[in-house]
Parts: structure tokens; sequence; C-alpha cells
């Protein structure tokens, strides 16, 4: 049990300098582009800290492990949305763009009830799962998306007035490509060795695929949010999040799907439909208290709620 440990700090080592690798390469690409920090948030680091999602998914569906495929993406959404947005929140109280509040999150939010009617075959008395054919609509749904993300590149002015490091072009995509490799290799391990030390407990399948693996893959986005947090960029910690829920489902489950047909147990759709309040939820936050900010209050309340679903799927699981 002892090298698991050792290889699970190791990923963990990997994943905080590979994120704030990535924060510093594409914070500067946006000033050097004038691109605003949430289009990059959105897309390129939202992509990278979803790699280890796609890994760890493409792997599990060609594995027939349908239920570590949705618990990962259910469960890593849950994790970003709750954990990672309250820690943030905590950091420093984090002001949303009006895009976001208006655009952004509520996209999210469809994702969620596109996924849950697709899963559940509301429209078809087939078993319960996602077809190929899902897989393909879920795709379109996400070239859409991208669509929308690269037209609303240089609309919005970037407001962050901290002054940005002179890299040169190269010297910006090495340090995102490097960012990116230290979060993927660092997920891999921390995901790999967390299963390893979980199976050995004898814990179920669905469980590992919500908690375990989901907090795993997730570990970028945490990396990524907090440093991007604590270096002031709102729009890099709001964009990684919503940009990361956005492609977990639309890109990662449309692939995974694609690969191999995957069954769904219904019992996800507790999960999902906490996924779905948690959405609701920011939305709302973002009337309450400080218009289009996320305060310290309101990333408390996530903190805690994350507690308690985590309290209900262990006592479920006991």
């Amino acid at each position: 049990m002892t090298l698991p440990i050792i290889l699970l700090i190791v990923g963990l080592l990997l994943l905080v300098k590979g994120a704030d690798w990535l924060v510093d390469g594409a914070s500067v690409l946006a000033k050097k582009h004038k691109v605003s920090d949430l289009a990059i948030g959105l897309t390129i680091v939202a992509f990278g800290t979803s790699a280890p999602e796609l890994v760890v998914n493409s792997v599990a569906s060609m594995g027939g492990y349908p239920d570590i495929v949705f618990g990962n993406v259910i469960g890593s959404n849950n994790f970003n949305l709750f954990i990672i947005l309250g820690i943030a929140g905590l950091i420093t109280p984090l002001t949303v763009q009006s895009s976001s509040v208006w655009k952004e999150i509520p996209f999210s939010f469809l994702a969620a009830i596109i996924l849950l009617f697709l899963a559940n075959n509301f429209f078809s008395s087939d078993t319960p799962g996602l077809s190929a054919v899902d897989g393909i609509i879920l795709l379109t749904l996400f070239a859409g998306f991208l669509y929308y993300v690269f037209t609303q590149l240089k609309s919005e002015p970037d407001n962050n007035d901290i002054i940005q490091k002179d890299y040169s072009n190269l010297k910006i995509w090495m340090f995102i490509l490097a960012g990116l490799t230290g979060l993927v290799l660092g997920g891999k391990l921390v995901v790999d060795n967390a299963v390893a030390m979980a199976q050995s407990f004898g814990v179920s399948e669905k469980i590992i695929g919500l908690t375990i693996v989901a907090a795993g893959t997730s570990l970028p986005e945490l990396a990524t949010s907090v440093v991007a947090s604590m270096k002031k960029n709102n729009d890099i910690a709001i964009g990684n999040i919503i940009g990361s829920n956005i492609f977990n489902i639309f890109l990662i489950l449309g692939v995974s799907s694609l690969i191999t047909p995957l069954d769904y147990t219904l019992t996800f759709n507790t999960d999902l439909a906490i996924l779905g309040a948690g959405t609701l939820f920011l939305f709302v936050a973002m009337f309450t208290g400080k218009r289009k900010k996320l305060d310290r209050w309101e990333a408390a309340i996530l903190l805690v709620s994350y507690l308690g679903y985590t309290v209900y799927l262990v006592s479920g699981e006991i």
C-alpha cells in the first residue's frame, strides 16, 4: 500500500504545478490576443482540466464499466460545482460576467436536463442508457457550444487589471502544454492509485465513480480554479468550472457512448437532480447578496451541501 500512496502524492504535486503553469500561460495568451479570460477558461483551460475525465471514461467505456463512466461525469460535475466553486468562492468572492449569468450557467443546466432525458430514454421504451445516436446528439450540441464560445471570443471585455508577465509565444505555449501534460499525468496517477486503494476495501463501482474517480479527475479543475482565484482571475476560475461541466456531459459522454453503448443505472437520477439543483442555486446566487457575484456565504452553502450529499452516498452504501 506504500507505493500507491507515494504515487498519489506525486500525482497531486503534478496537478498543482500543472494548474499553475496552465493558468499563467492561458492568462497571458488571453491578454496577448485581446481575448477575454472567460473565453480562454471556457475552452483551453476547460478542455485541459477535463482531459483526465476523457481518458478515464474512454478506458472505462472500452472495458465495459458504464457505472464508472456515468459516475465519473456526474460526480465530477457535482464536485466541480459544489466543492471547487465553494472553495474558490471562500478564498475570494467570485464576480461573474453577464454572459455567464444569462448564457453559460443556463447552458450548463440545460446539459444536465438533456442528459437526464437521453439516459432515461424518455422518448422511447428502450433500456435506459446512451446509444451511439445519443452520442452523436451530445457531440453535435458540444460543437454548437464551441461555435457560441468562438463567436464571443472578442465580444467580452477583459476587466482583469492584474499586470501580466510578458512571455514570448513559444514560452506561452510551453507553459500551456507543460500544464496540460502535468494535469493529465497527475490526474491518471491519482485516479489509478485511489481506485486501487478503494477497491481493496470492497467499495462498489458506482460509489467509486461518484466519489474517488470523480474527485480524482476533478483535481485539475480544483487546482486550476483555486490558483486562478488566488491570483484574482475570476474569469478563469468560473469559466473553467462551467466549461468543464459542459465538456464532461457533451464531449466526454458523447465520445464514451460512441465507443460503446452505455447502460444507465436509474439511481443516477438522484445525482443528476442534485447537479441540476446546484446549478439553479448558482444562477439564483447571482441575484442575492451582491449581484453577479458568488459571495462567501453562498460558497459556504455549496460546500455544506456537498458534505450532506457525501453522507447520503456513504449511508446508502452501508
